[in-house]
Formats: C-alpha cells, structure tokens, sequence
C-alpha cells in the first residue's frame, strides 16, 4: 500500500506509516501537481497546509483514505471524497490538550495584558497603569461548542472560578450539570458573559455564529477569544465592534484568511494574535500524527477507522461486539439482493434483542452495502452505501425491539421490490453468523459460498430429482434445509453447492414439477 504525505508530519508518525506502508513525502504541491501525483496511492495524509479539492479527489483512482493530522477538516471536499467512496479521517484527541491549554493562556492574556506589556517593555517604557487587567475569578465564560476541547476549556476555566454558560445543541442537560455547567443560547452568552471563546467546527450552522447583532446584545467589557476556525465569529463584525469599542478585545489564534496580514485586526492594539499555534506543542503533533497513522494502516489492512468524518464513528469497545453483526448485515443484504433484482425500493432493517440497545448505525450501513454490491459492484462501500441508496431513491427504514426470542440478538431485513418482497432475518451464534428464517420459514443456514434457495409445494419428488440434476451435473451437495410452514403449502429449500452452477443447469431445475423459483446466491 502507497501512502502520500502532503504536510509536514512529526517523524513517529512517518516511522509508523513506514512499518506498514511505502511512504513518500511530497510537501507544498499545487492543486495541479497533487491531483497528478495522487492518482497511484491508496491513502492520503494532510495537516492544515494541503486543500483537498474535488478536482484531486476525482483524480485519485485508488484512493481509501485521506488522514487529516488534526481536528478541522475544511480544508477537505468531504462530500467528494464520500461520492467517491473514500474514507475520511481526523485525529481529534491528539491536539485537544494542547488547544484548550493555549485558548486558557489567551484568556488570562487578555484578562491581563501580558503580549502589550511586554512589548511595551521591551521599548524600555514603564507603563504600569496604562496595561491595568482584570481578575477572571468569578467572572462569567461564555463557551460555544461543548466538545472535547470545549469540555476541557470549561474543566480548566472551573479551576480557575469561573462560572460557565454554555451553547451545545447537542449536549443533554443531564450532561451538562454533570460538568457543572449551565445551557443558554447564542444570544444569552453574549448577555451575560465577561469572556467569550468558541470551539466548533466551521459549518453552515456555525460561520458568523457571533455576528453583529451578538456583538450589540454584549456588555462593553467582555473579551471574546477564537482558537478554534477563522470565520465562526465574523471578522468584519468584530472590526466594528473593536473600531466602536463595544467589546475591551479579543484574541484570536486563527483567521478566514491566514496568514492574516492584510486583515485590519492586525492594526488593533487591544487584538492579541498567534499564527494558529493552538496545535503547536511537541506532544501534539506527535500524538496527531501517530493516532492518524494507526487510522491509516488500520483502514488499509482492511480494518476499521476510529475517528471517521463521513461514516459513523464507533468506539473499539462497542466495535467488538458488532463486528460479527456487521459481516452478517452484509452477507444478508448480498443475498437479498441475488434473491430480489432489479430497482430496489425500501429495506427495512428490524433490530431485536441486545443488539437493539446498540449503536447500529455501521450494522445498517453494512446491510445497504451488501444490497447495492450485487448491481453495481465494488464501487460502493461503507463510506458511500448511503448516498448511492438515497441517489437510486431506496427508502431505508430502521426499527429496534428489546424483546427476546431464544436468541440473545437478531437481525432482520425486509427489501421490496414493484410489491414483491423477501425477509431474510440472522443471527450470531458463538461469534459465527446464521441465517435462522427466510420470510415465514425457519432454516439454519451458514452464509457463505454458493447456495440454491427454492420455493416449491410442499409434495413428493420435487427435492429428489433437483439432487439428481445436481449430481448428474457433477455438482456437489454439502448441506441442505427445508423449510415448511404446512402441508402441501409452499415450502423453502436451500442447497449448499461446492461450485457455480450454469444458468443451463438451474433452468433445468426450474422445470422441476412442483417447482416454483430456483435462485443462485453466491456469499
């Protein structure tokens, strides 16, 4: 496997690449020379330096994997690289540490006045009044965005005594007073707060969060601090609010535009500034490179991805337990879609006992991969199952149920086509898979190599001459189950076969009397 590295990387995540991969290191390619270059390696690693553009993701034609060594990531076309079915991958934890101890230091800062002063100094000036701070005990930190880093702000901020407001759609208020800290909106933050800092990702949900019209709800002494993406907060808003002096300051670690030298934040004396240093410590970048490393070798050994962007992330622990799970949902989803062709309209995924209880979102995804693999082949993956399901408009449906059978967990897949459906439902037994029904039918079936499934009446010399066809046609049988619901009803019948069988052969089935439908799975 080829991995190219963009970005200058620390040297213990190149070595660990290395023990795995052939590497080369290619540092400051343009948009032209990399959507060359890239077209011969499996995984691509970047930091903040390479812009991963639709144009050299089309171009990558064996691409799996793009590892950003950091957090942020939009400075990857994730949509492309999902259409195309690439995985991509980011190192959250590795700087997390670091970003929150510098948004810390910017804060006490500007609290203080330190960079001012000491340039003042530096002059050979002593002006002790003129660089007058505040305490930050007791004052208020407004924090937006509770994730890892912003979770880690607000613990250190606590030992400082500070109180903390925080604005987090997605943060419980369970969890919220668990840290000890209390939810407002956006616009109560900018009310209340004596500091302000944000750490959320740039989205359409998050650019200019604090605009001008938060600027005009803040009080004349607050403070806001950004270390997290240029544009969360609207630096032409700022400017104003610095120019008509609504706010004491700020400090800011990154910029829209960086480096920022033509930004008028520059001419601020009460702006501190620093060229994006909240990842620049030494453990930092050793930790991002070697977690996003891991990532990659793990992605191209045909493993899993920790901390991926554009397919569900799941903790290892968790992953143990679904793994067989997953194998399953796709194995049935294949035979589904050798049992149903054609244009698929709804799958519907039914989760039944401790499984139910679980995170099923890769389960799902395995099912959908499984489907679509049997009519366009290996063009779809984990990463891009669902757009292409949603592109060919298969309405997918998930249901979960506690309850339980004689088994622990199972799970069932219902497609349907033009009225016509089938239900395939399965289970693991002692880490291994099992087809356990196929619609009303209870079978045990092991899912792999080559299968006939039938449906036939439920009558004499209809299963005796289809072994004859077989064995005449030198087609080993190694296992065999029917299953019946009555008596001259419709029954179920599958054959495990050694080999392939000839459309020839199974049209010769087919005209079996009695004989309904005679389908080749292969697993």
């Amino acid at each position: 496997m080829k991995v190219l590295v963009s970005d200058p990387l620390s040297e213990e995540g190149v070595e660990k690449l290395k023990e795995a991969c052939e590497v080369e290191i290619a540092v400051g390619l343009s948009e032209d020379q990399l959507a060359d270059k890239i077209k011969d390696f499996n995984a691509l690693v970047i930091r903040s330096g390479t812009k991963v553009t639709r144009k050299i993701i089309e171009n990558a034609k064996s691409l799996k994997i793009i590892g950003r060594a950091g957090v942020g990531i939009d400075n990857i076309d994730v949509q492309a690289a999902t259409e195309k079915g690439i995985i991509v991958v980011n190192a959250p934890e590795g700087n997390m540490i670091s970003a929150a101890e510098h948004t810390i230091s910017m804060l006490m800062s500007l609290a203080r006045n330190v960079p001012q002063a000491h340039m003042s100094l530096k002059s050979k000036k002593w002006e002790r009044k003129k660089f007058m701070g505040v305490e930050v005990t007791d004052k208020i930190l407004g924090v937006i965005g509770l994730g890892r880093i912003g979770t880690e702000v607000a613990t250190r901020a606590q030992g400082l005594e500070m109180k903390i407001i925080a604005y987090d759609p997605y943060i419980s208020e369970d969890r919220a007073k668990e840290l000890g800290i209390e939810l407002a909106s956006v616009q109560e933050i900018a009310k209340k707060a004596d500091f302000i800092t944000v750490h959320t990702p740039l989205t359409k949900e998050t650019k200019n969060i604090i605009d001008s019209h938060e600027f005009s709800l803040m009080k004349k002494s607050v403070r806001v601090i950004n270390c997290a993406r240029g544009g969360i907060i609207n630096e032409d808003a700022l400017v104003e609010a610095l120019k008509e002096q609504k706010i004491v300051g700020a400090a800011l670690d990154v910029f829209v535009e960086e480096p920022p030298f033509d930004s008028p934040l520059m001419d601020f004396e009460n702006v501190i500034t620093t060229p994006h240093l909240g990842a620049s410590t030494e453990e930092a970048q050793v930790n991002v490179a070697v977690s996003i490393a891991e990532e990659v070798i793990s992605v191209l050994n045909g493993g899993f991805a920790k901390n991926t962007i554009n397919i569900p992330s799941i903790k290892p622990e968790m992953m143990a337990f679904l793994q067989p799970y997953v194998n399953l949902a796709e194995t049935m989803g294949s035979m589904l879609g050798q049992l149903i062709s054609g244009k698929h309209q709804v799958i519907e995924v039914s989760y039944n006992g401790d499984i139910a209880e679980k995170d099923t979102r890769p389960v799902t995804t395995a099912a959908l991969k499984g489907l679509l693999e049997t009519v366009l082949g290996s063009g779809v993956n984990y990463v891009n199952a669902h757009n292409v399901a949603n592109s060919r408009k298969i309405k997918i449906i998930e249901s979960k149920s506690e309850n339980k059978d004689e088994f622990t967990s199972t799970i069932s897949i219902r497609l349907t086509k033009d009225g016509e459906s089938k239900t395939v439902t399965g289970s693991v037994i002692g880490n291994n898979p099992k087809i356990i029904q196929i619609d009303n039918y209870r079978v045990d079936l092991v899912p792999q190599g080559y299968m006939i499934v039938s449906n036939h009446i439920n009558k004499p010399n209809v299963i005796g001459p289809c072994c004859l066809i077989l064995g005449r046609n030198n087609i080993n049988i190694s296992g065999m189950q029917v299953g019946r619901v009555e008596i001259g009803g419709i029954t179920i019948m599958a054959l495990n076969v050694d080999s392939e069988v000839p459309e020839t052969i199974l049209e010769e089935i087919r005209n079996i009397e009695g004989l309904l439908d005679a389908k080749l799975v292969k697993l």
